[in-house]
């Protein structure tokens, strides 16, 4: 009995598909230091962002109670982006007992691609966050000093960019104390882990892990350690583009998304007209911010 072409895609599919599953959950998820990933089952989702309510008043005797309304301030949209790509196999290339050298090659590197642009685009908002390329729901950047409320502004980075060193973490740890809601209200946000770039990896070790303070021949402890400012510690990225740039994640709700519509799958067919094994791999999602007050961050001096 003949062997078909359909029964020659059955029999490289199975080899493909362990390759391919291998290779890629060997890299690291780097994204999920940084996102809350959810499902999605439409094009795209939106939040609205809620303003809740100011400070009370006080109530003459005999008067009636003053009532506030909340309402809308802006929303977030989420629009799911197809990542693809795949490749082929050539009917000579089968028949040449080529499979195991090409394939093997191919499906590594297939799985390589397809986990790195995912990388990529995770911090695209942070390395893209401060230049006007991505903006957060409510028209900013997504870093920036000027994020418009209902009883003013707050802000989400340094005010005078600095780079990572005791003085300025000190700030931002102040600077994230004292982040209010869209009335003015303080919120009791405090920073969990900071995002870093390779090139930080030693400073931020220092920091992090030093008892005395760094960099001195005094005897003060490191106030970052003994109050526990960063609980987290720290998380290499090594797809930030910035060398100097810094973020930290923060405890407020809603804050950076990564919204998944269709999980990684793996495909193949043969084609009838060329006989060669064609084999992809798709995912859909997206990545994205609601509230911009889950991320502080600087770009570095």
């Amino acid at each position: 009995m003949a062997i078909s072409r359909n029964q020659l895609v059955k029999e490289l599919e199975p080899g493909l598909n362990a390759l391919f599953g291998l290779e890629y959950k060997q890299y690291d998820q780097e994204h999920a230091e940084i996102y809350t990933t959810e499902s999605s089952d439409r094009a795209f989702e939106e939040e609205v962002m809620l303003s809740g309510f100011g400070q009370a008043k006080v109530k003459p005797e005999g008067s009636g109670v003053e009532f506030d309304k909340a309402q809308e301030t802006f929303t977030a949209r989420y629009t799911h982006e197809t990542i693809s790509l795949g490749f082929a196999i050539t009917e000579e290339a089968i028949e040449d007992n080529l499979y195991d050298r090409l394939a093997s090659r191919y499906t590594k590197a297939l799985a390589r691609s397809m986990a790195q642009t995912k990388q990529i685009k995770a911090v695209s908002p942070l390395n893209n966050g401060f230049n006007g390329n991505f903006k957060s729901g409510d028209g900013s950047n997504l870093f920036a000093t000027n994020h418009a409320t209902i009883n003013g502004t707050f802000s989400n980075k340094l005010a005078t960019d600095s780079d990572l060193n005791e003085t300025s973490l000190e700030q931002a740890m102040i600077d994230i104390a004292g982040l209010t809601d869209e009335r003015g209200l303080k919120i009791a946000a405090r920073a969990t882990k900071m995002i870093i770039p390779s090139q930080l990896q030693f400073t931020a070790e220092r920091l992090m892990k030093s008892q005395q303070r760094v960099g001195t021949a005094d005897n003060d402890i490191n106030a970052l350690v003994s109050m526990g400012m960063v609980p987290g510690g720290y998380s290499i990225n090594h797809f930030l583009t910035d060398p100097d740039a810094f973020f930290l994640i923060t405890d407020v709700p809603n804050g950076m998304k990564h919204l998944e519509r269709a999980p990684l799958t793996t495909k193949m067919e043969g084609d009838f007209d060329t006989g060669n094994v064609r084999y992809k791999a798709r995912e859909r999602y997206v990545f994205g911010v609601s509230d911009p007050r889950g991320i502080f961050g600087t770009s570095g001096a």
